[in-house]
């Protein structure tokens, strides 16, 4: 069920919109702006709606430092407007949509409907993980390329992904995608909050970018987190045996490990990079080379180029 963020110091709003949304959406309620940062953040909601008062700079200063982040730039809001909003205060505030609170019980259903629509048309969001697509990904760099910016950029890959998602279905094959993507936005998030990005290639591909003083310690928790967290996904027989028969890509029965994951990373301060494919074929490269161990693990490019 999409999920729905709630934000509202108002009782009998958010009582009203709670019943009307009920059913149709999983609703998280909270009072203010920054105490739903972090339900945002480890969640990734598919809507905020949001009660905008008159002369609440506060919430608009929260709101304006969200959409700035890479990650929560398209995340959908819908305002909730009183009476006497101009059209001057509308255009300043970054919202995808708005209600008047006076038409809220007929206007509330049909317009969280519509911008939760639109957000999944955006082909800059993967719908499964809610994450930055490929196009969000290949400006993320090359803007950053551009500015002579200095950053590491990480390409990380699911190993015998595959033969779990033949033997347990695309449901439990989805459900991995989605907890390998939550696992590394949250690790990333708790430890560069600004600045830093994590998209979803597809499939089971995912980039970050961040620091390049914080990318080590971030992939060594990453692959720790995933390496805890992958066996309890398998049911206990298998868990008990340590891998599963399934079949390659070739249709033959085969004994295959528990899922590992595989991390390249390269950075711009060892290397003069000028477009984006160069940054992700080097770290597709030592994405090929981690493969090749057996355990989950990363692989820092030190080749250097003057």
């Amino acid at each position: 069920m999409k999920t729905v963020i709630l934000v509202s110091g108002d009782i009998v709003l958010s009582d009203i919109s709670d019943r009307i949304l009920k059913g149709a959406y999983k609703t998280a309620i909270f009072s203010n702006l920054q105490s739903a940062l972090d339900y945002i953040y480890n969640s990734l909601p598919n809507l905020i709606i949001l009660d905008i008062a008159q002369n609440d700079p506060g919430t608009i200063s929260i709101l304006e430092y969200l959409k700035e982040e890479p990650m929560f730039s398209r995340l959908p809001v819908l305002a909730l407007i009183p009476d006497g909003f101009t059209a001057a205060d509308l255009e300043s505030l970054l919202i995808e949509d708005y209600v008047w609170k006076k038409d809220l019980e007929k206007e509330i259903l049909p317009r969280v409907n519509l911008a939760i629509l639109r957000s999944e048309r955006n082909v800059e969001v993967n719908p499964l993980t809610r994450l930055p697509g490929n196009i969000s990904i290949f400006r993320q760099i090359q803007d950053r390329l551009e500015r002579g910016d200095v950053f590491a950029f990480a390409y990380a890959d699911i190993d015998y992904f595959k033969p779990y998602n033949d033997k347990y279905g695309f449901s439990r094959g989805d459900d991995v995608i989605k907890i390998t993507g939550r696992l590394i936005m949250n690790i990333v998030k708790s430890k560069q909050p600004q600045k830093s990005f994590i998209g979803h290639i597809g499939g089971d591909d995912f980039v970050f970018i961040m620091d390049v003083d914080l990318v080590e310690d971030t992939c060594r928790e990453i692959i720790g987190a995933f390496d805890r967290i992958i066996p309890t996904l398998y049911d206990g027989e298998d868990r008990m045996k340590g891998y599963i028969e399934s079949n390659d890509r070739q249709g033959t029965s085969r004994i295959f490990p528990f899922m590992t994951l595989s991390i390249g990373v390269t950075d711009t301060a060892a290397k003069n990079y000028n477009h984006y494919g160069e940054l992700t074929e080097a770290a597709s490269e030592m994405k090929k080379f981690a493969k090749k161990f057996r355990e989950s693990c990363y692989k820092l490019d030190r080749r250097r180029i003057p």
